[in-house]
């Protein structure tokens, strides 16, 4: 699935937009540290998804619904589309069960900006 997400050329790919990005990494922190709803390990903002590998602290459908909810209004509203839905309402999540598959997930997160040709290495 995130190979066809890196590969679309069509629909939505607002988070190219710097000042968009920025705002979902600000958003990312603040669930961590600001709102302690996980601990985050690892992030990619990619210009029409992201991914998150987090260990959860709340139920997952209140962090989503936070992390979400907050960018959603916040990129709306510089976008001048305030009403119309910025995030798909599904999300894609996982259980990791053990180390060895958390690793993997962790490298192909800081990996796939660099896959997408969007950095030439992982940060």
């Amino acid at each position: 699935m995130d190979r066809l997400l890196d590969q679309v050329r069509v629909g939505p790919s607002h988070l190219r937009r710097p000042a968009l990005a920025d705002l979902v990494v600000e958003a990312i922190h603040y669930g961590a540290a600001g709102l302690g709803h996980y601990a985050l390990h690892a992030y990619a903002v990619m210009p029409n998804h992201v991914h998150l590998l987090v260990t959860p602290v709340v139920a997952l459908c209140k962090l989503t619904k936070s992390l979400k909810g907050i960018t959603a209004k916040q990129a709306n509203a510089l976008l001048a589309l305030t009403g119309s839905p910025f995030w798909q309402e599904e999300s894609y999540d996982r259980l990791v069960r053990h180390e060895r598959e958390f690793d993997k997930i962790r490298y192909y997160i800081e990996e796939n900006p660099v896959r997408a040709g969007l950095a030439v290495a992982a940060s």
